[in-house]
C-alpha cells in the first residue's frame, strides 16, 4: 500500500479521499526542515501547500518518493529541477483557486476606491472623519489587467458587471479571445497611460520581475491605484512607495510581497496601501477544491500511474516514455527557444516532423513543444494543460509529418507566427540522444543549448567576435561554446553563445551597444 505524507494544513477532505482510495496517510504539519528530511524516507507521496519547502536535500533523503502534490497553483517552494533529477513527479492544481484569487483582487479594488481600511481604523478610534475619506466610484472607470489568463479573465468578467471599462495587456491574448472576453487588448504602455486601476495577474518570470518600476509608474495616469494579488516581485515596492508619497499614485492593494512572510516591507505604514498576508486562495471553498483535486491526482498516480497536471512529466505510458525521452527534450527546448524570443501575441504554431521522428507518436512531442513555448509567459504550464491554454488564446496549432528526405536522420521544425510575422527554429538529435539546434530563421547553425545562453542577431562584419569576447572577458564571464551562422557573407548573422554564469544587465547593455548588433536576448534552458 502506498504511503503519503501531508505536511501542511489543508482541508481534511484530502486525507479522507486518499484513505478511501486505499492509500495510507499520515498528517504531520509544522515540521522543521530537519524533521522533514528525517521523516520523508518512508513515504511514496508528499502533499504540501506553500509552507513546506521541498528542497534538493529533502528530495535526496526521500528514498521512496514518487510524487509531490501542491494543493494550489504556485510551486515556488518546490525544487522542480531537483525533483526531475530524482525522478519525482510534481503536480499542482492550477484551477482550484482561480475564482477565489480573482475575488480577492476585486475586494482590494473596492477597499482602495472607498478607503475602507483607514476609514475603519479612524471610526473605531472614535474620530468620525467623514470629510477625510472621500472615495471614488468604480463605475465608468478603466481597469487595466496585466495578464489575462484564468484569473485575469475572471476579474475582467466581474469588473464588466460593475460597469467598468476593461483593457488588457497579454502577449498571448489573441484578438478573438479578447473579443470573447469583452476586453480591449492594448500594449503595456497604453494600459499604463489609460487605466484608473491596474491589477496584475502574471507569473513571476524574468520577463515580469520588476515590470512595474519607476519608469513604468511615470507612464501611469495621476491617481492610479495598483493591485497585486499575483506574485511578489512584479512591482518594485520602493519605487511604488515613492510614487505614492509624491501623490502620483493614489493607492495600492498588495496580497503578495517580494519577501514572505512579510514581517517588514517598504509599503507598510502608508494609509494609501492595503496589505493582506497572501490570502488570495484563502477561502473555505478554494481550500476544499484544491485538497480534493490534489488527493485524487496523487491517488491516481500512485495506484494506477495516471498523471494529471504534472509540471515535469508528460502523460505517457511507461513504454513510450523511454523511447520518446530525447525527442521530448528536443521539442521542449525548441519551444522554449521560440517562447523566450516572443514579444507579441501568438497566432499560429506549426510543428513539422521529418525522418525517424515522423514514425513515432508525435502528440506528446507537440505538447512538449507547446509547454516550452508558453512557459516563459504563462504560469503553471505543463504537458496536460498547454494545448488547452493554446486553444483558450486562439493559437492555431498544427502538426505535420513529412515523408521526405532530410539532411538529418530526424528533424523537428517549429514555426511560430506572431503579429509581426513567422519565425522558425529547427533541431535534431546527434547520436540519437543529444538535442541540437540546427537552424534559426532559415540560417544554419549547430548548437547545444545550456543553462545560460546569449542569442545574438547581427550584421556579418569583421570584429564583432573579438569585441564580444572582450566584453565578456572584462566581466569575468567564461564562454563554454560559441556557435555562428549567417545567411550570406555580409548579410544577416546569428550567434548562440553558451556562458558559464548569468550575465549582468550592465554587461548585456554593453553588448547591445555594439554597432553591428541588432538584437541580444539572454536565454535559459
Amino acid at each position: 500500500m502506498p504511503k503519503v505524507l501531508i505536511s501542511d494544513k489543508m482541508s481534511p477532505l484530502a486525507e479522507e479521499i486518499l484513505a478511501t482510495r486505499g492509500v495510507e496517510v499520515e498528517v504531520a504539519t509544522g515540521l522543521s526542515p530537519e524533521e522533514l528530511i528525517a521523516k520523508i524516507k518512508s513515504f511514496d507521496g508528499l502533499v504540501v501547500r506553500s509552507a513546506t519547502k521541498v528542497t534538493d536535500e529533502v528530495l535526496e533523503a526521500a528514498e521512496r518518493l514518487k510524487a509531490v502534490g501542491r494543493a494550489g497553483i504556485g510551486v515556488d517552494n518546490i525544487d522542480i529541477q531537483g525533483a526531475t533529477q530524482h525522478g519525482v513527479v510534481v503536480m499542482n492544481t492550477p484551477s482550484g483557486n482561480a475564482i477565489t484569487t480573482a475575488e480577492h483582487a476585486l475586494a482590494m479594488l473596492f477597499a482602495l476606491a472607498r478607503q475602507i481600511p483607514p476609514a475603519d481604523r479612524s471610526t473605531q478610534a472614535g474620530k468620525w472623519e467623514k470629510s477625510r475619506f472621500m472615495g471614488v466610484e468604480v463605475t465608468g472607470k478603466t481597469l487595466g489587467i496585466i495578464g489575462c489568463g484564468n484569473i485575469g479573465a475572471i476579474v475582467a468578467e466581474r469588473a464588466q458587471g460593475l460597469k467598468m471599462r476593461v483593457i488588457a495587456y497579454d502577449p498571448f491574448l489573441s484578438p478573438d479571445r479578447a473579443l470573447d472576453l469583452g476586453v480591449e487588448k492594448v500594449e503595456l504602455d497604453e494600459l499604463l497611460a489609460r487605466a484608473d486601476f491596474i491589477s496584475l495577474h502574471v507569473p513571476h518570470t524574468e520577463q515580469t520581475a520588476g515590470m512595474i518600476d519607476a519608469e513604468a509608474l511615470k507612464k501611469t495616469k495621476p491617481g492610479v491605484r495598483i493591485i497585486n494579488c499575483a506574485r511578489g516581485g512584479l512591482v518594485v515596492e520602493a519605487d511604488l512607495r515613492a510614487a505614492i508619497e509624491s501623490g502620483h499614485v493614489a493607492g495600492a492593494g498588495f496580497d503578495v510581497f517580494s519577501e514572505e512572510p512579510a514581517r517588514e516591507n517598504v509599503l507598510f505604514g502608508l494609509d494609501q496601501v492595503v496589505c493582506t498576508p497572501h490570502l488570495g486562495a484563502s477561502t473555505t471553498e478554494a481550500q476544499e477544491k484544491v485538497a480534493v483535486q490534489i488527493a485524487e491526482q496523487m491517488a491516481d498516480y500512485l495506484l494506477t500511474g495516471a498523471v494529471t497536471n504534472a509540471l515535469n512529466m508528460p502523460s505517457l505510458s511507461a513504454e513510450d516514455a523511454a523511447r520518446l525521452a530525447p525527442y521530448m527534450t528536443l521539442a521542449q527546448q525548441l519551444g522554449s527557444f521560440a517562447g523566450q524570443l516572443t514579444r507579441t501575441g501568438l497566432k499560429q504554431v506549426r510543428i513539422e516532423y521529418e525522418g525517424h521522428v515522423a514514425e513515432l507518436n508525435c502528440r506528446p512531442l507537440t505538447q512538449a513543444a507547446l509547454t516550452g513555448l508558453l512557459s516563459p509567459i504563462l504560469d503553471s504550464v505543463n504537458m496536460v494543460n498547454a494545448p488547452v491554454l493554446a486553444r483558450e488564446r486562439d493559437i492555431a496549432v498544427s502538426e505535420v509529418k513529412h515523408d521526405r528526405d532530410s539532411d538529418y536522420q530526424t528533424l523537428i521544425r517549429l514555426t511560430v507566427t506572431t503579429e509581426r510575422g513567422p519565425r522558425c527554429v529547427a533541431g535534431s538529435l546527434f547520436g540519437g540522444t543529444k538535442p541540437r539546434i540546427v537552424e534559426v530563421k532559415g540560417i544554419p547553425v549547430e548548437a547545444e543549448l545550456g543553462p545560460h545562453m546569449l542569442y545574438i542577431t547581427n550584421e556579418d562584419k569583421p570584429g564583432l567576435i573579438g569585441r564580444l569576447g572582450s566584453i565578456l572577458a572584462d566581466a569575468q564571464v567564461n564562454i563554454a561554446t560559441f556557435h555562428l551562422g549567417r545567411a550570406e557573407p555580409g548579410g544577416d548573422a546569428i550567434a548562440l553563445v553558451h556562458v558559464d554564469e548569468p550575465i549582468a544587465e550592465d554587461v548585456l547593455a554593453r553588448i547591445t551597444a555594439l554597432p553591428q548588433i541588432k538584437q541580444v536576448v539572454l536565454l535559459h534552458f
